[in-house]
């Protein structure tokens, strides 16, 4: 008797075709042969025109600035980028871990934590917007590598702008000087590499190979057509490997074409401007988009059809329907056909919502360490609830499942990371036996698909997809010696599913006493120092990691055998309306 296959098996039989690449340069190589004078990406020029860079011209600038950066002596160094979306990144980007190690850093971190990451990594070069370089720049003294250069985006004066490393580099090449061809990439060695965490004393680097991207952009291919007449419209930040690897290089790899949005207040006016078809983003965007469709919606439908904060879609005559779905979709530019969405689960009635004006919603499951995509839903199949079903060439598996099938998702495939940077304790902690330790909650069903239903690890995630890590915060709140110790969780409040940063406060009561010249402290005088000790933290921190709430804690928390704060039990009750 023939055995009926799960979902999961029978998505092995329908993947799309793919061809294999297994690292940058071939890919960008490849990809310029066949998409010659396609638009590879679209911008605005100094007057507000949009421009078209054919995918011969990319390759050609990126081969530029990869030909300037050997020049100077940075084969096979470390090169980090910063900054905001835009070409000169993606350009950067490539050239960067094609001439080298490429160090993508976050925009949005400290310039301390720059810093530290550039010297950490060893940086020689460091490519980005002003506005970045220039507060490092008033910090050179802390930069270890007095010979490190400052190529900038924006200035054009400056011998060492990008500008002038493309002109530079564009003489050289046509002269005769073909070095940039001739590198050869060994798919499997570090040529990514990504920090967890802004914090000195947290920090993680991840070490990716190109061949551990590749492989999850052919993955992807395989479960998500992506058709050359495609436009993705970038708007999460490039730096992490989500946007990086599905709206960046994914698109590089097929043949369609990318926009990058402009700001989070211009998103409307961009896809207008720009008509995408594919947008990565995260469920908050999602929702804010769900919210005002609905509004829109409410607002221009006859009165009995209105349902007052309600999709009233549903419940419409099958001839309005059809009206109703052609003005969503010209509200956000005539084309778009898919979200992908990640860094935490949309809400599955939103997701059926935007199905029914069809508009397909597909979700998954990822991290940094691989590459990132795990599992996904597909063209193929699609359940709103759960994180998809495991992408080609990738396993995972529950491991020591509790009586519900709960446990620690591991995964195992040619995406996984090679290490963690200089961290060998991290790295034998994380992959054993071949697999990788996800440090997430999770559950299978029987048909494969996978459902995330926690964190063992205890990185809080917020609802528009940002991640952070309590032990960076807490690090700066120890750091003050007015606090003896202090744990940060994430909390949410009653009728409010948005995640907020309180941190439990011990204070050090003789320090404060000493601060102040030997009198016993008042609850209000330790209240107020406490309160400026968070503020000065909050300075050192971006907007989405700011602590939202304290509580001051009158005895030490509840600690392991071996001195650790417990992050579970008393320590973790918090009076969510403080």
């Amino acid at each position: 008797m023939k055995k009926n296959l799960t979902v999961a098996e029978q998505l092995k039989n329908k993947y799309h075709k793919t061809e294999e690449v297994t690292n940058f340069k071939d890919m960008l190589y490849r990809s310029a042969d066949i998409y010659k004078s396609r638009t590879a990406f679209k911008l605005k020029d100094d007057n507000d025109n949009i421009i078209s860079i054919t995918y011969e011209q990319f390759k050609n600038d990126v081969v530029y600035i990869g030909t300037s950066l050997i020049k100077k002596g940075f084969l096979n160094k470390r090169i980090a980028v910063v900054g905001k979306n835009s070409y000169k990144w993606c350009v950067s980007y490539l050239a960067a871990s094609i001439v080298g190690i490429v160090v993508p850093i976050d925009k949005e971190l400290h310039t301390d934590d720059v810093i530290n990451f550039m010297n950490v990594s060893n940086s020689v070069c460091i490519l980005g917007d002003d506005k970045n370089l220039d507060s490092v720049l008033d910090d050179i003294s802390k930069v270890e590598n007095p010979d490190t250069i400052f190529s900038s985006f924006d200035k054009i004066e400056d011998p060492n702008s990008f500008d002038n490393l493309l002109n530079e580099g564009k003489k050289l090449y046509l002269a005769g000087y073909e070095e940039f061809d001739k590198i050869t990439i060994n798919p499997d060695e570090l040529r990514i590499l990504l920090f967890t965490s802004g914090t000195t004393g947290n920090a993680k680097g991840v070490c990716l190979s190109q061949k551990n991207i590749c492989s999850n952009i052919t993955s992807i291919y395989g479960i998500v057509k992506v058709k050359r007449s495609d436009l993705f419209f970038s708007i999460l930040p490039l730096h992490h490997t989500y946007e990086c690897t599905i709206g960046f290089l994914l698109p590089i790899y097929s043949g369609a074409s990318i926009a990058h949005c402009e700001g989070l207040r211009y998103i409307a006016k961009n896809m207008q401007e720009f008509h995408p078809s594919v947008i990565l983003c995260v469920p908050l965007l999602l929702e804010n988009l769900h919210k005002n469709i609905v509004k829109n919606m409410n607002k221009s439908l006859p009165e009995k059809y209105v349902k007052k904060n309600e999709n009233p879609y549903s419940d419409l005559p099958f001839y309005m329907k059809s009206i109703v779905r052609t003005k969503v979709k010209n509200t956000l530019g005539g084309r778009l056909r898919v979200f992908i969405v990640g860094a935490a689960a949309p809400n599955p009635n939103i997701v059926a919502d935007f199905r029914s004006l069809k508009l397909n919603v597909l979700q998954g499951y990822g991290l940094t360490e691989c590459a990132p995509l795990v599992a996904g839903n597909t063209d193929f199949f699609q359940k709103d609830d759960s994180a998809g079903l495991p992408i080609p060439n990738v396993e995972y598996k529950i491991d020591n499942p509790n009586s519900e099938g709960v446990g620690e998702i591991i995964v195992k495939g040619p995406n996984v990371m090679l290490g963690y940077y200089e961290n060998e304790k991290e790295t034998r902690k994380a992959l054993k036996d071949g697999w990788f330790h996800t440090g997430d909650l999770g559950k299978i069903d029987e048909n494969g698909y996978l459902y995330i239903t926690g964190r063992c690890k205890s990185v809080i995630v917020t609802k528009n997809g940002k991640n952070i890590y309590p032990e960076e915060v807490e690090y700066y709140l120890n750091d003050n010696p007015l606090i003896s110790e202090s744990l940060v969780l994430g909390i949410q409040k009653e009728n409010d599913d948005e995640t907020y940063i309180n941190a439990q406060i011990y204070p050090n009561i003789e320090a404060i006493k000493e601060y102040l010249k030997g009198s016993m402290p008042t609850k209000e005088e330790i209240n107020k120092l406490i309160s400026d000790a968070v503020s000065s933290v909050n300075k050192k921190l971006p907007n989405y990691k700011h602590i939202k709430s304290f509580v001051i804690r009158d005895k030490e928390f509840e600690k392991t055998t071996t001195q650790k704060v417990k992050r579970y039990g008393d320590n973790v009750k918090v009076d969510k309306d403080k």
